[in-house]
């Protein structure tokens, strides 16, 4: 299962000697169509919301424990990862996302590298109605006959059978 999220970034002043500004993300946009430039949504000389791209949320049945950890906390949160820009990237910005997901798991892999910026934003109503319905779906695709169980005496046979073959050589 696939949806596009619209990326929106936050810039914002600070007050740091060794920094002039901020960059975080602060939501997503279900369903956002594909853009080639950010496009500014809000703000003022202090700080300003970009729309900074759509990426696709991909929703995969490895991830469904993720995803249920995530669900069942107060506030489900899309992670979204952002990345430095360096010269020669097409962002138009200083940052460029890189990353939505779900999971919970996967957000904490990139935060061990400490190369990006992941932050989990709110996860849109609509987008939660989507992870339970894909984990309804999963459980019940999931649903396999159970195979027919060994009895113990089964495997007692069997071994005291191979034993009693190993003794006659």
């Amino acid at each position: 299962i696939t949806l596009p999220l619209g990326v929106v970034v936050e810039w914002r002043e600070i007050d740091n000697r060794w920094q002039s500004h901020s960059w975080h993300p602060v939501a997503v946009i279900p369903g956002a169509p594909r853009i080639t430039h950010s496009r500014t949504l809000a703000g003022d000389a202090r700080w300003r919301r970009y729309h900074a791209a759509t990426l696709t949320l991909e929703l995969h049945h490895k991830e469904t424990a993720a995803y249920r950890t995530n669900l069942s906390n107060d506030r489900p949160l899309i992670y979204v990862g952002l990345r430095n820009v360096v010269e020669g990237d097409e962002s138009d910005l200083d940052v460029a996302p890189f990353l939505v997901t779900a999971s919970p798991f996967e957000a904490q892999d990139y935060l061990d590298s400490s190369e990006e910026i992941i932050e989990g934003v709110p996860m849109p109503e609509g987008v939660i109605g989507l992870v339970q319905r894909s984990l309804r779906t999963r459980a019940v695709g999931a649903q396999v006959a159970p195979r027919p169980r060994k009895t113990a005496g089964t495997v007692r046979r069997r071994i005291s059978r191979s034993s009693h073959s190993d003794h006659r050589s």
